[in-house]
């Protein structure tokens, strides 16, 4: 290759190749020994270059040519391995980017956090439970971006080669000084190549230096499968050179802070003061084999003094396959590394000295900030030799088990093994979707989707009666729990709080909305879930019709003791074991990893199988839904129910009626209550003090009384507020409960009561808005939303498809049903004045129109008022009939709405495109006596004006879900968003917004940013990706799949653009309208995003078809697949891989149904196959058996068969 290093992975990018210099950008301060191995180094390295290598770059270019790196026909470097990783060649020259590793260390395993960057050695941080816990202090990616190449990880070589002509050379691989300047053309070709892999489960830098023969690997992932949570560093070094090498090495942590309880917040606002409670432990006294780094006490002033005796270590080892490893010394002295270079560029103390001497003289730790490098005083490789230091991170309980855990990791090929099942753990976990096309990163992409599908909404686990295929309905021991997830909180997202529990099972809570949207597959991949989604969230709907804000974690608990005591003498060794685990059973709520965690603590011996441990305990328990009220009311947390059940419907479509009528579900009780309009609608002035207005404010109050009612569930011995004080009572003190349909039905009524006064959306009146949570001005400008009137509509059809198919009563509570009958009478009065819409609609709303709205959202806070505290406990009965008359006459009021909102259209735009949002304002007032907490009036609105908004995403998106069945609907609407101010042209995708020029700053943050950056005209890729399902939801596939391949879908983007790996998605991606063109097409916030609910939800249609199970004539169940495949997933000729073929010379591709069924699609000729069924199918089974089926359709006993799974093997189906 020629030296001008020209890019492995682009055609027409130009790049250097990147060498490391001869002195590492190292000061050439040192002793006379080091001065005079400098200048011979010099000398040499100038004489080697012009007699060995007088091509500039010809030596780097030389050692990657040995490397063997994947490359593509063309000869470039591909953009994945064999294993599915994707590669970045210069990955720190390129634009920044921020990621992580998952934090998942098994079902039995304790999980780090760990965030990394394309800057410096990778990770820029990482600790346990939350960043408030950290090993390597958490900083945002702004900042990260400029400190991790000199706080985080660092290595330091010193090199003499041991040839002929001896030579010695001092390296810091990955340093910045030697990173390439993709900018300039003259930039040191000698420099060398740098190139990162991200795994699923993994992240590693490679630098392949050919001036000096060393090529360095650095990999990290998570320790998997352990009871102590670790990172896990291998840093390798292999010699390419021609000779043998002599290597001198440290490698490590610049800086690692030390444990001393939460320490996020003082590390950033007094931090050196937080040094004098630091000092370096060892524990084995006299060695420097096992540093613990931690506080003497925690650095508090209160008069209760706790003395830390948590924490962190670092075991660092060379690898050795067959032979117990030997702790290797650690230098935790960071003046004795860097002497007084306080920016940590450079080594100036190590350059002065030599490994031997700093580890042989005395290091001191107190005070100070600490580092930790593994200290190799000489090793030597033979040409093509390497050698692999291994680290682990982690926190301990206490110094006295650091010895323990030491003895673990150094046992012969422990890390190798690790890191093996590292990946295979990821593949298991990922099996639902394992996918085999002719595209390897297509397929990568579909793998790595649901993973961090799954970290957002939690993997859903089946528990207790782990043994049979009854589903969740079926049997009261299975049980459902959803491991791994966590709110985001990420370098880019610093103003998230997550939280991953160091614990078995680990998970964390996550916001309702995110939750809400990434199970919406859960039981497509897991058909044993049943409903359990379904009953969950259904539960949560309260009375006022809102939702909590955040999910956590189903918890466990005995109800009845003896149950529990029964359980703890199967599960213990001993009887003193088993009386302790009897009264932590019958004590509260547990979940799995708090269970194992207190059987640790309190000494329970249990048995030895972790898993035949857990599984009794969870069958016996009962289940119970957790979430917390946490912050206002937003709008759109139902939007996702009828999402929840298609999906189940698609899986059980003959469960319908037991699920929506015979079962009984609670109403969630949160602190907050919603205010009258009498109470929010608030006079003020204008930001300019030009005039008054009326704005809705303080939409919430924390209500005290509630809070009262909560106290009556406080545990007098724990001091904890019991669970069941979640939940709304009657006023006898018994948990109030409807079935699923009554729920479904009130919460129809409730929100048909809340639409605006012109009849279109309906009202952000609890204080935040919808989706678009940017628009949290919007409630202020007491606004309204059309993409939760289309949900309504969806709602509203389901339920009625229900009643008028069981023909079984509604029973509602009481209060409700007055509700009902008020808005019924009102509709009656607005029929009676005959109002009809004139051809041009006014803003102004018409004098029928409001007083329907005031009287029906009177009626909405009467209702509320009624079912404050207590519901009465009396019902009321529906029967099926009156519900669908009731139904057919709002599903008519919510046509005439969505009618008018394309009328009124949008600001900018009125050619037929659904819009998103409106703005009231109250023109006639009349003060009501009342101040609100800061002492403004408060009014009751008389009259009222519509005000319009610029074109969004989410309406057309949500009217979409309404007409997906018209093909002609679909077209054009299509059609027209494809031609509007909603089409980012130069990147052909699709902006949140169209301009939002000339609005003004109260709609929300979004007009606070630059355009074209976050919520403000940017390409959000959730919103966008809920679009383009909705295309292959509609069958429009040829649309569909072009929006795919021309760039808008992951992973058929330009890499070079989007500037981070294709196989994840980012939260939203700077469009055309961003100032900076040098910014267009690149993604911002990493991962954990709706985006990745909406591409399985894509894969589903895509693989499976959107009705695999469905109820034939008979009301039988038979199963059809129908796929939606391009032929490009047959054969490619633009890709690297080679088509798959079966025995007959047909073209296959194939996936995993349920994790376990391998399902093989045989296509002649590879063409496209767009919502085609099979012709035939094979179904082979476990006893060896088998079935063809001729048709497009499974029947009733095989189709039942593959929805339990367990007897089948694999399907194939024949086009």
């Amino acid at each position: 290759m020629a030296g001008n290093g020209s890019s492995y992975q682009k055609e027409g990018v130009q790049y250097e190749s990147i060498p490391t210099n001869a002195n590492g950008g190292e000061s050439s301060n040192g002793t006379k020994k080091w001065i005079i191995g400098a200048v011979v180094a010099v000398i040499l390295l100038a004489i080697g270059k012009s007699t060995f290598f007088k091509t500039p770059g010809a030596a780097t270019d030389a050692a990657v040519a040995k490397a063997n790196l994947p490359k593509s026909k063309t000869g470039k470097l591909k953009l994945f391995d064999e294993h599915r990783r994707f590669l970045m060649e210069d990955f720190d020259a390129r634009s920044t980017f921020a990621s992580f590793l998952p934090g998942v260390a098994g079902y039995f395993g304790k999980p780090v956090w760990a965030f990394y960057v394309n800057r410096g050695q990778a990770i820029s941080t990482f600790g346990t439970s939350s960043k408030d816990f950290p090993i390597l202090e958490f900083n945002s990616a702004n900042k990260a971006y400029q400190v991790t190449p000199y706080i985080g990880f660092r290595t330091f070589v010193r090199g003499t080669r041991t040839g002929a002509l001896s030579t010695s050379f001092d390296v810091e691989p990955f340093a910045p000084a030697n990173s390439r300047n993709l900018l300039d053309d003259e930039d040191d070709s000698d420099k060398p190549k740098r190139i990162l892999y991200v795994g699923t489960n993994e992240v590693e830098i490679q630098e392949i230096d050919g001036v000096h023969g060393l090529t360095t690997n650095v990999k990290y992932f998570i320790l998997p499968e352990e009871d102590f949570a670790s990172l896990i560093r291998r840093t390798t070094f292999t010699n390419t050179g021609s000779d043998a090498v002599e290597l001198e090495v440290l490698d490590g942590l610049a800086k690692i802070e030390p444990s001393g309880g939460k320490l996020d917040w003082g590390l950033k606002q007094m931090g050196r003061t937080l040094e004098g409670w630091m000092g370096v432990y060892q524990a084995e006294e006299g060695s420097l084999t096992m540093p613990f780094f931690k506080m003497s006490t925690e650095p508090t002033d209160e008069a209760k003094v706790k003395i830390e005796e948590h924490g962190h270590y670092c075991l660092s080892f060379i690898e050795s396959l067959d032979e117990t490893a030997t702790l290797l010394p650690i230098v935790f002295d960071v003046d004795k590394v860097f002497g007084q270079s306080t920016s940590l560029e450079n080594p100036n103390g190590l350059m002065a000295s030599s490994v031997g001497d700093i580890i042989d003289n005395p290091q001191y730790g107190d005070a100070k900030t600490s580092s930790s490098f593994a200290a190799v005083r000489k090793v030597t490789l033979k040409p093509g030799e390497n050698v692999t230091i291994a680290s682990v991170y982690g926190r301990s309980d206490h110094i006295s088990k650091v010895p323990e855990l030491a003895e673990i990791v150094t046992s012969p090929g422990f890390i190798s093994k690790k890191a093996d099942r590292a990946r295979t753990l990821i593949n298991e976990l990922t099996a639902s979707v394992e996918t085999t096309t002719v595209n390897p990163l297509f397929d990568g992409t579909v793998q790595q989707m649901f993973l961090d599908n799954s970290l957002r909404g939690g993997m859903p686990t089946v528990l207790g009666n782990v043994d049979s295929d009854a589903t969740y309905d079926e049997d009261s021991e299975v049980k459902i729990f959803h491991s791994f997830s966590r709110i985001h909180g990420d370098l880019e997202r610093d103003y998230n709080a997550f939280s991953i529990e160091p614990a078995f099972f680990s998970q964390g809570p996550g916001n309702y909305r995110d939750i809400a949207q990434n199970r919406r597959n859960d039981v497509t991949f897991v058909p044993r879930l049943g409903a359990f989604n379904i009953k969950m969230f259904l539960s949560f709907i309260q009375a006022d019709g809102y939702e909590p804000l955040t999910v956590e974690a189903v918890v466990y608990l005995f109800s009845d003791p003896v149950a529990a005591v029964k359980v703890a003498k199967q599960v213990t060794t001993d009887a003193t074991s088993a009386k302790i685990l009897g009264e932590v059973l019958k004590g509260g709520p547990f979940r799995p990893g708090q269970l194992f965690t207190l059987c640790d603590q309190l000494n329970i011996n249990r048995t030895l199988d972790d898993d035949g441990f857990i599984q009794p305990i969870v069958a016996a328990a009962e289940d119970r839904a957790m979430a917390v009220f946490g912050q206002g009311y937003w709008a759109d947390h139902w939007d996702y129910y009828i999402d929840l059940v298609e999906a189940y419907l698609a899986i059980y479509p003959d469960k319908e009626e037991e699920l929506m009528y015979d079962n009984e579900l609670r109403y969630f009780f949160s602190s907050a209550t919603v205010q009258p309009r009498s109470e929010k609608y608030v006079l003020d002035y204008t930001f300019d003090g030009t005039r008054k207005h009326v704005i809705q404010l303080g939409s919430t109050f924390f209500d005290g009384e509630k809070v009262k009612e909560q106290e009556a569930f406080r545990d007098q011995n724990t001091g904890l507020i019991g669970i069941d004080a979640s939940w709304q009572r009657d006023t006898k003190g018994k948990a109030f409960t409807s079935s699923p349909i009554a729920k479904l039905f009130l919460l129809g009524g409730i929100k048909f009561a809340m639409r605006d006064s012109w009849g279109m959306g309906i009202e952000y009146e609890g204080g935040r808005p919808g989706w678009l949570d940017s628009m949290n001005g919007l409630p202020g400008m007491v606004g309204s939303g059309m993409p939760e009137t289309h949900e309504l509509y969806l709602l509203l059809k389901y339920v009625k498809s229900v009643v008028d198919k069981y023909d079984r009563d509604v029973v509602v509570p009481v209060e409700a049903g007055t509700m009902l009958a008020t808005v019924e009478e009102a509709l009656d009065e607005l029929d009676a004045a005959g109002y009809s819409d004139p051809e041009d609609l006014p803003f102004d709303v018409p004098e029928p129109l409001f007083k329907y709205w005031d009287v029906v959202a009177s009626a909405r806070e009467n209702y509320r008022n009624d079912v404050q505290y207590y519901f009465s406990g009396k019902t009321e009965s529906f029967e099926a009939k009156k519900v669908s008359k009731m139904i057919s006459r709002w599903l008519a009021e919510i046509e005439k709405g969505i009618e008018r909102s394309f009328k009124f259209g949008s600001k900018g735009d009125k050619t037929g495109i659904a819009p998103s949002f409106f703005s009231y304002d109250v023109t006639d007032w009349e003060l009501n006596g009342n101040k609100n907490d800061i002492g403004l009036p408060l009014v009751n609105a008389k009259a009222m004006k519509v005000g319009i908004f610029p074109l969004f995403l989410e309406g057309p998106v949500r009217y979409m879900k309404t007409i997906q069945d018209e093909e002609d609907l679909m077209t054009d609407t299509y059609m027209k968003v494809f031609k509007s101010g909603l089409r980012d042209e130069e990147l052909n995708m699709y902006y949140l917004s169209a301009s939002l020029a000339g609005e003004t700053y109260d709609m929300g943050r979004q007009i606070a940013f630059a355009p074209g950056w976050l919520e403000n005209q940017s390409i959000w890729m959730h919103m966008s990706y809920k679009y383009y399902l909705q295309l292959i939801r509609g069958k429009m596939y040829k649309e569909f799949f072009a929006e795919m391949k021309g760039g808008g879908i992951l992973p058929f983007m330009d890499p070079t653009i989007y500037g981070r790996p294709l196989m994840e998605c980012s939260s939203f991606i700077a469009s055309s309208a961003f100032p900076d063109p040098g910014q267009h097409g690149r993604g911002f916030l990493a991962r954990l995003s709706g985006s990745t609910a909406e591409f399985m939800d894509m894969w589903k249609h895509m693989f499976i078809g959107p009705k695999p199970f469905f109820l034939n004539k008979n009301d039988e169940v038979e199963m059809q697949l129908v796929p939606a495949l391009p032929s490009w997933l047959f054969e490619d000729e633009s890709s690297d891989s080679d088509p798959n073929f079966d025995e007959d010379g047909n073209h296959v591709v194939s996936f995993k149904l349920f994790a376990a069924i391998p399902v093989t699609y045989h296509n002649p000729g590879g063409r496209d196959l767009f919502g085609e069924p099979p012709k035939k199918y094979k179904v082979s089974k476990i006893d060896g058996t088998s079935v063809e089926i001729k048709g497009s359709t499974i029947p009733t006993k095989t189709a039942l068969e593959i929805r339990r799974v367990s007897p089948v093997e694999s399907i194939d189906a024949y086009f």
